[in-house]
């Protein structure tokens, strides 16, 4: 008999809802946050268990360790509610939006063997975005006192001659966030160094960096993130996902034609692209793209970049045009398995 669990996880405590198929509430459980709790709890429920969590902290750490246990589990993004809320109610919610398919994003969880490149890229993340923070308050402090210094502050053997033009009150402080940034820049050294060596125990990420503008770290990240490529069936799906799609939106589509019959209207208004994305995804295709611009004039997509000005494109929009084209070569050659061949993926004159 199938049943649907809801599971509402917190630090100490994690709470399970039964429902049966016909949505009748079967039973509900407190239990400690720990392995073998959670483990027994689901054990001790007789049937076919479907389980429904939400994402959080603890999302990727529950589905690892219940997954063996049940016939399914979703971790699931849940529809903003009003009105009462406690951690029964959204355990029954979960099994509830479960049993009757209105979950409307689920969330991937990468298997075990892609944990250390996961990690490995998560630091490599967490460090580059510190050591950006530390040099951006450094140069703040000297632009508030009207100095405008340039890229060698960064260098610890020549940044006291910038520091020096601080007044003393301001001068400590610059002298800290030097000395902060001193400490982060070799942690994310050793984050990157990290983050290429886990790259090596996994062979598609030499094949992907063959792609064009896509080097080792871009492609070691993508493969972090995405995990496989079959999770999307087609390269509009992956674009979306990446941020790389156009939101259109219409209204009044029927209008009459000069004979009085009925056609849809020409007019799609666009409202940019989707906010709902991953982020490092779309910074690495963009930065792809503009690595093609800048440094790869050789390359068939440089030449596309070239004739879609020519007609009138604007730079921006032929930008994306880029990178959406290097996202769906990229996922091509990881579903193939295949290194980068112009060839095989040639550059289209019309836009996708």
């Amino acid at each position: 008999m199938d049943k649907y669990v809801g599971l509402d996880g917190h630090s100490q405590t994690c709470t399970f809802a039964v429902m049966a198929r016909s949505g009748k509430r079967l039973t509900s459980k407190v239990v400690e946050t720990s392995e073998r709790a959670l483990v027994e709890a689901v054990r001790s429920i007789p049937g076919e268990l479907h389980l429904c969590l939400e994402e959080g902290t603890q999302s990727a750490w529950l589905h690892e360790i219940l997954s063996a246990h049940v016939a399914e589990i979703v971790v699931a993004v849940p529809e903003e509610s009003r009105g009462p809320k406690d951690d029964l109610r959204d355990a029954w919610a979960r099994a509830d939006d479960l049993r009757t398919g209105r979950i409307r994003t689920r969330v991937y969880k990468a298997p075990k063997q892609l944990a250390g490149l996961r990690s490995a890229a998560s630091a490599f993340r967490l460090g580059t975005r510190d050591v950006v923070r530390a040099k951006n308050r450094l140069k703040a402090v000297l632009r508030s006192r009207g100095i405008l210094a340039d890229t060698g502050v960064y260098d610890p053997s020549v940044r006291n001659k910038w520091l020096k033009q601080l007044p003393h009150g301001h001068r400590q402080l610059g002298e800290w966030l030097g000395r902060e940034l001193d400490q982060l820049v070799p942690l994310r050294e050793e984050a990157e160094q990290w983050l290429l060596k886990e790259s090596r125990s996994h062979p598609i990420i030499r094949k992907l960096t063959t792609g064009p503008g896509m080097g080792p770290i871009r492609t070691t990240q993508l493969v972090a993130i995405v995990g496989t490529p079959h999770r999307f069936r087609t390269s509009r799906q992956f674009w979306s996902y990446c941020g790389l799609a156009i939101v259109r939106r219409s209204s009044s589509d029927w209008v009459r034609n000069k004979r009085g019959e009925w056609v849809r209207a020409e007019v799609h208004q666009t409202r940019g692209l989707t906010r709902k994305r991953h982020p490092v995804l779309k910074s690495i295709f963009k930065g792809a793209a503009t690595t093609v611009i800048a440094q790869l004039p050789e390359d068939p997509l440089h030449a596309h970049y070239q004739r879609m000005l020519k007609s009138g494109i604007k730079p921006n929009l032929a930008k994306l045009t880029l990178a959406r084209r290097i996202a769906a070569i990229e996922l091509s050659m990881w579903k193939r398995e295949e290194v980068y061949d112009p060839k095989r993926h040639p550059v289209v004159t019309d836009q996708e």
